[in-house]
């Protein structure tokens, strides 16, 4: 077998279940180092997505723990490709499973009913299995995804615009910004639009989501007047974030790193901006 093959879709696995890359990854590698000393597997991508998804139950039942003391909101680590890159990254973004508003929504069941609802969507494992992987029976491994449904289906991810028009909409708001046309920037965004900053505490944000356009105007047009240069539009790159478009930001004197994605609906308006600033959410060329 070709564990490379699998990768793709075991850091996918790994993502949805922790929402953080680098505990998938570590989950990946733990699982090729125990696929190298296994014998008589007979069905190496459910065993291997078995293997992953015990390894980040783990991960994710200690982080939810760490979570009640996060400061401020708390945002899954990004996902950054650009629309020509190719890889196991590329792959994973792929699927609209892993937009940082579906990992948002997994973010709201437990561990044990993310790590059923996951493992069962994504190869149709066995409740057997996944009870195994639990520690529980057949039976309330099948309840926690079922109440994982019940919960996901109570918030349907929200609609998103053909891809060609999220671009067309982030350059016509980088390029209000960039000529303070306070009136475009504001017809850029939804009016109810929700701003969210993730610092951890490691870096200032606001501790709130920003909710609607005027607020969030007046908030980008501060900080492009407190910061000048160094917050200048025109360094801003466009990325792909978690499949979505989105610009990063390097880290300037008084001025942390960025990854910002930006949702935008179906009437062409942005509706959600999220940006990490949390270093250690941050890839190191960031």
């Amino acid at each position: 077998m070709d564990f490379e093959e699998h990768r793709p879709h075991l850091l996918r696995v790994g993502y949805r279940i922790t929402g953080s890359l680098a505990d998938a990854e570590d989950a990946v590698q733990e699982a090729w180092l125990r696929w190298s000393k296994a014998d008589g597997v007979r069905d190496p991508r459910a065993w291997l997505t078995t293997v992953v998804g015990r390894i980040c139950l783990d991960r994710s039942t200690s982080a939810a723990a760490r979570r009640e003391s996060y400061v401020g909101p708390w945002l899954p680590e990004p996902l950054v490709t650009t629309p020509d890159e190719d890889g196991p990254l590329a792959a994973v973004v792929r699927g609209e499973d892993v937009r940082l508003a579906a990992v948002l929504l997994l973010d709201r069941l437990t561990p044990a009913q993310r790590v059923a609802f996951v493992l069962h969507e994504a190869l149709g494992t066995r409740y057997a299995e996944i009870g195994s992987v639990l520690g529980c029976s057949a039976d309330a491994a099948r309840q926690h995804a079922a109440a994982a449904r019940r919960t996901l289906a109570a918030s349907p991810l929200p609609p998103r615009a053909p891809a060609a028009a999220e671009r067309r909409v982030l350059a016509d708001f980088v390029a209000a910004l960039a000529r303070g046309d306070r009136r475009a920037l504001v017809a850029t965004l939804h009016p109810a639009v929700v701003f969210t900053s993730d610092g951890g505490g490691q870096v200032p944000t606001a501790l709130r989501p920003i909710v609607g356009a005027e607020k969030l105007a007046r908030l980008v047009e501060g900080l492009l007047a407190r910061y000048g240069p160094a917050l200048d539009p025109a360094d801003w790159v466009p990325v792909l974030v978690n499949g979505e478009p989105g610009l990063a930001t390097s880290a300037a004197p008084g001025l942390a790193a960025s990854v910002t994605a930006v949702t935008v609906g179906p009437d062409g308006r942005i509706t959600a901006v999220r940006q990490v600033m949390n270093p250690a959410k941050l890839r190191p060329w960031w």
